[in-house]
């Protein structure tokens, strides 16, 4: 029997490989595609976003293996998964994976693998992504509606996940648009993005006052999920990100009047929502802080740092782009630090959690919220 203090075996470490650890395929994918769109140019900084990429697609394709060795060696507990509300909404994860690396692939890793090799990757990967981000949007409300059970006292950010995945379609998409055929096919990729844009966007509204009544009627969430606060930002920043990129391919695509509208959806539509960014980026940091006072130590939920920071840091460039202030290429410079500095931070959490065989053992309980007289209930762990 293996013990905290021996090293984890293999088939222990794959029985507890969640879907959350797709988390560090997104964080690792966003920080090389925002950095690519900054306004500052670096010397050596393509190189570096280049290897950083391709240390995403590295770890894309490890979490492939671990996560098949986990259904085919432990389908028990790939069953106790899908069925607890803590961690069904991390299969979202799965399809952000896939189409963050594959967005990648065009930004920047077509530097090392090639122009061709690197649209026909994002293909696949965002064909795969984007079946499974709108089958995960469906699947998983399903689920918390006829089984999992669950209360409005147990709502999370982290039942945003499923319903954030169809923006990251919407926000990459546009990209292989200027590779298809002229006509029909670009001009149905466009409106597909957009629509995918709209179902994403219409589902977090329905989602986001139960979480935000949740955080101000129940109490600050239980320490280990605090993090998860900062998963708001990701169809926040996301969104953005998408409309700036429907109005970057716009023209020739569709005719005017719509091309034009496209432009005028990307600063009328960012600029109101990034400064609801804004606000929440201030009020998930006081929370943060609030939980580090009280002793909120690292799990894999410090990922929520990255992802969504990342997607604010290209809503920031995109706003940028088409308004042209310094107002906004500004912050983006500022966020990007962020982002760096949160990934190193959770990267280097990661690898001393996995050398202390802490991460990937069996979860302990679940941390309990703080009792004052208005809380209720609260959400099970996150590992």
């Amino acid at each position: 029997m293996v013990t905290a203090a021996q090293p984890v075996t293999y088939p222990l470490s794959v029985r507890h490989l969640g879907p959350n650890w797709y988390a560090t395929v997104m964080g690792t994918a966003v920080v090389a595609t925002a950095g690519s769109a900054l306004p500052a140019h670096v010397p050596g900084l393509r190189g570096v976003l280049a290897g950083v990429w391709a240390l995403s697609l590295a770890l894309l394709l490890a979490l492939f293996a671990g996560r098949a060795a986990h259904w085919s060696r432990h389908r028990d507990q790939a069953r106790v998964h899908l069925l607890d509300p803590a961690t069904a909404p991390f299969y979202g994860c799965l399809a952000m994976a896939l189409l963050a690396v594959g967005g990648g692939a065009l930004t920047v890793g077509r530097d090392w693998i090639g122009i061709r090799a690197a649209v026909a990757l994002d293909v696949v990967l965002f064909t795969a992504g984007t079946v499974l981000g709108l089958a995960a949007a469906v699947a998983v409300p399903y689920l918390m509606a006829v089984r999992h059970r669950v209360e409005p006292g147990q709502a999370t950010p982290v039942w945003l996940l499923p319903l954030v995945a169809p923006m990251v379609s919407a926000a990459v998409g546009p990209s292989l648009v200027p590779h298809l055929p002229s006509g029909q096919a670009r001009g149905t990729l466009l409106l597909g993005c957009f629509a995918l844009f709209g179902l994403s966007l219409l589902a977090t509204l329905v989602m986001l006052p139960l979480v935000f009544a949740r955080l101000l009627t129940g109490g600050p969430l239980p320490l280990a999920l605090t993090p998860t606060l900062v998963l708001v930002l990701g169809p926040l920043g996301q969104s953005t990100t998408a409309v700036g990129a429907f109005a970057d391919v716009a023209p020739g695509v569709v005719s005017p009047p719509y091309s034009e509208g496209f432009g005028v959806l990307a600063v009328l539509y960012g600029v109101p929502v990034m400064g609801f960014a804004l606000l929440w980026f201030c009020l998930a940091a006081v929370h943060v802080l609030r939980a580090r006072r009280h002793g909120m130590r690292f799990s894999m939920t410090w990922w929520s740092f990255t992802f969504p920071v990342g997607t604010c840091v290209t809503g920031a460039e995109a706003l940028g782009r088409h308004t042209g202030l310094v107002a906004y290429t500004g912050p983006a410079v500022v966020l990007y630090a962020v982002l760096v500095a949160a990934w190193g931070t959770a990267v280097a959490g990661t690898v001393r959690g996995l050398l202390r065989g802490e991460l990937l053992a069996a979860p302990g309980p679940a941390p309990s919220a703080p009792r004052p007289a208005t809380a209720r209930t609260t959400s099970g762990a996150v590992r």
